[in-house]
């Protein structure tokens, strides 16, 4: 399966950044060795989802133009130990100035495609949807999100203006959900959808009975109170979404998506994902 990333317009401005940063007045290690005609191929060291490719290859690009970069897998492919990645074949000098870069960025954004595919594969055959939040890096929040893409999880709101997020704050600020919702009907385009946060079920009784909001948000719900929430959306309007969110982990992501949910919301995919292990050899 191949996965639409970002265009390189989007982030190239943010590797740019990086690979000054790393360089600094220079790498005075590298200009040290002759400069000659080499190859680097990237090798999977354990178990993982590879996420991040195009962005590997716009590295070695913005180091050097002339670099010839081959893939042997695609994004979203499941490696196992030992697996080639890329090869990337050049002048030496300029493979070893990129490599750091490359490597931090396919590392991260293969962990958390590693991470989300754990999360996708628990909850196989229960209907549910595992999505990420705005929980991100920033500078790599686009990256972050294909890679979620890549380990077959969907995205949340990629930005504020991406949907209608009522909250707990906003609801408070405003004087109620009703409130809440009116205005942010009365000032936003017609075809954003409009979810709630709810912390209990009388909360969303009310969501349920206001035609202009879409969804709920179950926040930290207990799976016996979202199984509730359930039968309660249910008994009144079936379209209505529930998406559950909070303290979800690999070890009770299986059993809060069989309450019958529809999405669950995972900040760790993009703020804890272990990063995933690749390494670059070259000859």
């Amino acid at each position: 399966m191949s996965f639409n990333p970002p265009h390189p317009l989007s982030y190239r401005k943010a590797l740019e950044s990086f690979l000054l940063e790393d360089w600094g007045a220079g790498d005075w290690t590298t200009n040290a060795v002759p400069d000659r005609q080499m190859w680097g191929k990237v090798v999977a060291k354990n178990n993982l989802v590879v996420a991040g490719l195009p962005v590997a290859k716009e590295v070695f690009h913005l180091t050097d133009p002339t670099f010839e970069v081959d893939f042997f897998v695609q994004d979203g492919d499941k490696l196992a130990t030992g697996t080639e990645v890329m090869v990337v074949k050049g002048s030496s000098r300029n493979i070893l100035m990129a490599e750091r870069v490359m490597l931090n960025l396919l590392q991260r954004l293969s962990g958390t495609a590693t991470l989300t595919r754990q999360f996708v594969e628990a909850v196989d055959g229960t209907g549910a949807k595992i999505l990420d939040t705005r929980k991100t890096t920033p500078g790599l929040k686009l990256l972050e999100k294909y890679a979620v893409r890549c380990g077959g999880g969907f995205n949340h709101r990629v930005n504020l203006a991406d949907g209608i997020l009522i909250k707990e704050n906003h609801i408070s600020a405003a004087g109620g959900i009703r409130t809440a919702v009116a205005t942010a009907r009365l000032s936003s385009p017609n075809l954003l959808r409009i979810e709630v946060e709810v912390e209990t079920l009388e909360q969303l009784e009310e969501c349920l009975s206001i035609s202009d909001i879409d969804g709920a948000l179950l926040d930290n719900m207990n799976e016996n109170t979202m199984k509730n929430a359930v039968l309660l959306r249910n008994s009144i309007n079936k379209h209505f979404f529930l998406e559950a969110s909070g303290n979800i982990s690999l070890l009770n992501v299986k059993s809060i998506s069989e309450t019958g949910v529809d999405f669950l919301s995972i900040g760790a995919l993009t703020h804890s994902a272990p990063a995933a292990d690749l390494s670059m050899r070259i000859g």
